[in-house]
């Protein structure tokens, strides 16, 4: 594929080995520009995905807004469906009404292409979503790849046949996945017609080719498939005469293919391929040990077994940070034998508690660098099948792992995620006691951030009371005196960040000042006490105090190796700045807030970064700079649901000196480069903001 025109929106890069498919490629293209609804349909293995991706990349210069890929493989049921598409299409919802009020707003005066890929497990609910998107977005168009249509009115189906079997491109494909020469005219030609020219049977052959040799895959292939000595005789096969839409039989041959490349490989080889489908994202070998492990599977057995499902193309190899997947149809045949094995809820179990484990484990609370964020956006898929797992099985143990992971979530714009899943925790454990404690203040936190205020005051004074409990029951049952702690100040913080965003700032300030006074516990909760005391007294127009508690606290943060609370300091050194009358020290200030936020993929703090370096810059006279960054930055904002919010006192500061910048640049000159920044990537406008203007 040559260069193509950068655009907004976000594709997964292609996979290099795509091979032929050129005509289905023209017909995809031809049909997205005259459906609005198109579906690529066909059997698993066929290469939907690899032709969607394909052709998403080929049409994505048509559509002015972008071109955005959304993976449903993960789902395990409807609940989450909207909250990944609206995740796809770059929307943090932080607004607190139905879930797909805002995406309807995030679409409505789009034109952009939505992929939804692997729709096959959530069909209804992926008809009745897509129906309701292209009714309130006018410029929507959807590509959906599933191996049935989805029935929805308008849709236009292109059913995808495997690659002509005795045509060169098969074989190319083949040649590519062994890495060897194969003649068209001997065993590799032979090969492709008798797996009739599947994809994901080609790369399985291929992987054994590679161990065999040609002319072995050759063979076993003519007794594997042949109608007397193959499936249909029953035996090791007959697991997968399969009813729809998972094997359906006149795909016999893919069976067939995925059938042989399991009793090829060595019995701990099958059973890990078993239990490894659990995973519905990427796992590393320490996950694999962790939740496979047992019987012949062992410390020393398991790592070989791995190696070995990766050489037969069942596992991919490991990316550069060590982590394998296994595609869904070949994870969706271990599931079928891990059924078989009836170690399906244990494995599942397992499965849960590592990840609970995991999630205690990452310090996702004590507020260090951004690499344990980055490692929650990887696992979050696995870590949102554990929650569901647990709520059915353990809800003492989902309401832990809620209390883990929902802060973490909330920071980075999974609002309804966090919020629905603690909520949900939080109705079904009667545990008391520091998990319970924990989840509230994360609740409260989460509905902060939507603006549902009334509800936050109230989870905020059941999370005091709480702690207050919790902490009373432990001082008892140790025998010694009550001391509050760490609960205690989590609390108060939350409490104090009600109290300031709803415009009581001398409440706040007293909140805190009061459990900091009486609490010396060292710890990240404590700090964010500290840091509602800041703006808290800021907000009281206290600013020498606020800029020597806050310097202070950064000292502190710094020592720890703390990074958010120094991002959120950032925005407040930013603010002193422009009300002490220095824009310059305050866009280099908003930079650093910027630059903090963007590490720790928090989308609300890039919009309020934004909003302060265009105040600053327009403030120091640079129109144009206050212009473009103002237009990324309201990009942002709409990315959040919401309208432009933050403190009082920097709306007013916004208000006016944006009325100057545009005064002195012409507004015709203004709403140009703010358009034109507000319609392009936001990604290259924040990039553009971080290096432009004073400060920089």
């Amino acid at each position: 594929m040559g260069e193509t025109v950068r655009v907004r929106g976000h594709l997964p890069d292609e996979n290099p080995g795509f091979v032929g498919r050129r005509t289905e490629l023209r017909r995809i293209a031809t049909a997205l520009a005259d459906h609005r609804l198109v579906t690529v349909t066909g059997a698993g293995g066929v290469g939907k995905t690899r032709l969607a991706l394909r052709a998403a990349h080929h049409v994505a210069a048509r559509f002015p807004d972008g071109a955005w890929w959304a993976d449903l493989t993960p789902l395990d049921g409807e609940r989450l469906l909207v909250p990944l598409v609206a995740d796809a299409v770059d929307l943090a919802d932080h607004t607190p009404g139905m879930a797909t009020t805002a995406l309807h707003r995030r679409l409505a005066g789009d034109r952009l292409l939505l992929v939804l890929d692997s729709c096959d497990h959530l069909a209804g609910p992926c008809a009745r979503l897509v129906t309701e998107l292209l009714a309130a977005a006018p410029g929507l168009t959807v590509l959906v790849t599933a191996r049935r249509a989805l029935g929805v009115p308008g849709e236009h189906v292109l059913a995808l046949d495997p690659l002509p079997a005795a045509g060169p491109d098969a074989l190319e494909l083949l040649r590519r996945a062994a890495g060897r020469h194969l003649p068209a005219d001997g065993t590799g030609g032979e090969i492709c017609v008798r797996l009739e020219g599947i994809p994901l049977a080609l790369e399985l052959a291929a992987a054994q080719i590679r161990l065999q040799g040609a002319e072995a895959v050759r063979d076993q292939l003519g007794t594997r498939l042949d109608p007397v000595h193959g499936e249909a005789s029953g035996g090791r096969f007959a697991l997968l005469a399969h009813p729809e839409p998972v094997w359906p039989q006149r795909h016999r041959t893919l069976r067939a293919a995925i059938g042989w490349s399991h009793e090829l490989a060595e019995p701990p080889e099958r059973l890990l391929w078993a239990r490894l489908s659990v995973f519905r994202g990427p796992f590393d070998l320490a996950s694999a040990s962790a939740v496979c492990a047992g019987g012949p599977l062992t410390a020393a057995t398991l790592p070989a077994a791995l190696d070995g499902l990766v050489r037969a193309s069942v596992v991919r190899p490991a990316d550069r940070a060590g982590r394998h997947r296994m595609l869904d149809t070949l994870r969706e045949y271990g599931a079928l034998w891990l059924e078989r094995l009836g170690e399906t809820a244990t494995v599942a179990d397992r499965h849960a508690h590592h990840f609970r484990a995991y999630a205690r484990g990452a310090g996702l609370l004590d507020g260090g660098g951004d690499g344990p964020y980055r490692d929650l956006d990887v696992h979050h898929t696995d870590l949102r099948t554990a929650l569901d797992r647990l709520l059915r099985t353990d809800p003492d143990a989902a309401l832990d792992l809620a209390g883990s992971v929902a802060f973490s979530w909330s920071c980075r714009g999974r609002l309804r995620e966090a919020r629905d899943g603690l909520e949900q925790a939080l109705l079904l454990s009667g545990a008391r006691g520091r998990a319970r404690t924990r989840a509230l203040w994360a609740l409260g936190v989460a509905l902060v951030l939507q603006g549902d205020l009334g509800a936050a005051q109230e989870i905020s004074e059941r999370c005091a009371r709480e702690a207050r409990y919790t902490e009373y029951a432990e001082a008892e049952a140790a025998d010694g005196p009550h001391r509050p702690g760490e609960l205690t100040l989590d609390a108060a913080a939350l409490a104090g960040l009600v109290a300031l965003t709803t415009g009581r700032a001398k409440a706040a300030a007293v909140v805190v000042g009061h459990v900091l006074d009486a609490v010396p516990d060292d710890s990240a909760a404590r700090l964010r006490c500290h840091l509602v005391r800041v703006f808290a007294l800021t907000g009281l127009g206290r600013l020498d105090e606020a800029g020597t508690r806050a310097r202070a606290l950064r000292e502190r943060c710094e020592e720890r190796g703390e990074h958010g609370i120094r991002t959120a300091l950032s925005y407040h050194a930013a603010l002193t700045c422009l009300l002490a009358g220095d824009p310059g020290a305050a866009a280099g200030h908003a930079r650093a807030m910027l630059e903090g936020s963007r590490r720790l993929g928090a989308r609300l703090g890039v919009a309020l970064g934004l909003d302060v370096l265009a105040t600053a810059l327009a403030a120091a006279g640079d129109g144009a700079s206050a212009a473009d960054v103002s237009g990324t930055g309201e990009a942002y904002w709409r990315a959040t649901g919401r309208p432009r919010r933050g403190l009082p006192g920097l709306r007013a500061l916004r208000e006016k000196y944006t009325g100057t910048a545009r005064a002195a640049l012409g507004d015709p000159a203004y709403e140009e480069i703010f358009l034109r920044a507000l319609t392009g990537t936001p990604q290259e406008g924040l990039a553009r903001a971080l290096r432009t203007g004073p400060g920089s």
